[in-house]
């Protein structure tokens, strides 16, 4: 239910806000941004909201909700834009997006209101359209700090034009008021069936993964199951060595394990008759160790799908559209919900800032991590020329691998490795989907490529500062 081009207009043209000056930002929320301005008519505080289906932007005649703690965009906007006068305040063409002009002191900065319902967001740019700040950064589309927005500039498309008017609203007062007093009414459950609708979302997401995955792993079971069968047919190639040579492609022989019925076993040429065993042999002892290990990840996958199913339930079950946002926010660690993923993995996790960097203490651990905890971007990290552990950082999406975490990460590594005692070490790096697996190699062994070289002096400082961001299980 968000505001059409023409409410936008109906809205500014009642607000009246050329030669009115910032006199604070309140950032309530993630998605909630209050200017507070005086003029000619006194004070206003202009309400800006950027939650799905509750898009807006209009006069609140409520005070302000204040965050627990000071927000990223209410201190750029206190620093950069607090104090400036409004020049101008409009909406460009039929767009839905409000550019209010503020002069502060010599210099003209530009507060760009994108009022869409699937991509609203607040931009600041300077004259010459360079990004200073926006209040949900998306670096892909250059809406983050140094980035270029001027939607003026830009030709929209636009499909068939639909014709708009001014909603007729209960109450009375003016536009704004109506529309302040709507929202107060239903603007709350909007907001709250927008993120419970993500919650849905997400879960869905997870819960299509593991099923997908679990489904795999069966298929996998079943033709595990049949591992006697590899041990049988070796047993039947030692009783018929006379009937194989060098040049044989198959074995016709009785299978005593069924009663004595002919049965075809197919062999590799250029193999001895124990060579030909003993091929069944390795692959039968094989499958058997891998049923063991299939039979445990679908254990802990169908666990892991249950968590999610209860996840999703006590997130629909909250009431609280903050608290719901808290609980869905990545990074959220005083969540139990989004806390489980630590708790559950093997080895050892650091939180530095918002980076995680996880270490396997041993091959079953390192094993596991590349099994089911890491994925293809995420970077590994591993002593050269010493045994020790697999270190990985996690990747967030948009982001680069600062020098200063790859450091943390590597002095893990060197601590963590047999050459800890020489006080510094080289690594090698490269990403996930760059390790190849060893052939009929010990377990977790993988072999790198496209790997790069690095060197670690050990610093006592950083891993005393390390064992700090270390999560307690």
């Amino acid at each position: 239910m968000s505001l059409n081009w023409k409410e936008i207009n109906m809205i500014l043209t009642e607000l009246k806000l050329e030669g009115c000056r910032i006199q604070k930002a309140v950032q309530s929320g993630f998605d909630t941004l209050t200017l507070r301005v005086y003029g000619r008519e006194g004070e206003k505080n202009l309400l800006i909201c950027l939650a799905p289906l509750a898009v807006r932007f209009h006069e609140t005649f409520r005070p302000a909700p204040k965050s627990t703690k000071p927000l990223r965009f209410a201190q750029f906007l206190n620093s950069r834009i607090v104090n400036g006068r409004i020049k101008e305040a409009v909406q460009l063409g039929d767009n839905r997006i409000v550019r209010i002009s503020v002069a502060v002191g010599e210099e003209r900065r530009f507060i760009y209101i994108r009022l869409w319902s699937n991509a609203a967001n607040v931009i600041v740019t300077d004259e010459d359209g360079t990004v200073l700040d926006a209040m949900k950064r998306r670096p892909a589309k250059g809406e983050k700090t140094g980035g270029y927005y001027a939607p003026e500039k830009e030709p929209f498309t636009q499909g068939a034009k639909k014709e708009y008017t001014v909603r007729e609203l209960p109450g009375g007062g003016s536009f704004n008021e109506k529309i302040d007093a709507l929202y107060r009414q239903e603007g709350g459950a909007l907001s709250l069936e927008a993120l419970r609708e993500e919650a849905r979302r997400r879960a869905e997401g997870s819960i299509g993964r593991l099923m997908a995955s679990l489904e795999k792993l069966r298929a996998k079971e079943a033709e595990y199951a049949d591992a006697e069968k590899l041990k049988e047919y070796g047993d039947i190639i030692l009783a018929n060595f006379s009937k194989i040579n060098d040049e044989s492609r198959w074995l016709e022989a009785e299978n005593f394990y069924a009663g004595g019925e002919k049965i075809c076993i197919k062999l590799e040429q250029g193999k001895s008759p124990s060579a030909q065993a003993e091929a069944y042999y390795s692959r039968y002892r094989k499958a058997k160790s891998g049923l063991a290990e299939v039979k445990d990840e679908i254990r802990c996958g169908e666990k892991e799908l249950a968590a999610v199913k209860e996840k999703l339930v006590a997130l629909l079950e909250e009431a609280n559209p903050l608290v719901l946002h808290k609980l869905l926010k990545a990074g959220d660690r005083q969540s139990p919900l989004l806390r489980s993923e630590d708790a559950k993995r093997p080895g050892l996790t650091y939180r530095c800032g918002d980076w995680t960097i996880i270490v396997g203490r041993d091959a079953a651990e390192n094993d596991t991590l590349l099994r089911r905890y890491v994925k293809g971007n995420d970077l590994w990290l591993h002593a050269r020329d010493f045994s020790g552990s697999y270190v990985f950082i996690k990747q967030r999406a948009g982001k680069t691998f600062p020098l200063d975490i790859l450091l943390d990460a590597g002095n893990l590594a060197i601590f963590y490795s047999k050459g800890r005692n020489n006080g510094a070490g080289d690594l090698f790096y490269t990403k996930v989907k760059y390790l190849r697996r060893a052939k009929d190699g010990p377990k977790g062994l993988v072999i790198p490529t496209q790997e790069k070289n690095l060197h670690i002096k050990v610093e006592s400082s950083r891993l005393k500062r390390m064992e700090s961001c270390k999560v307690e299980k």
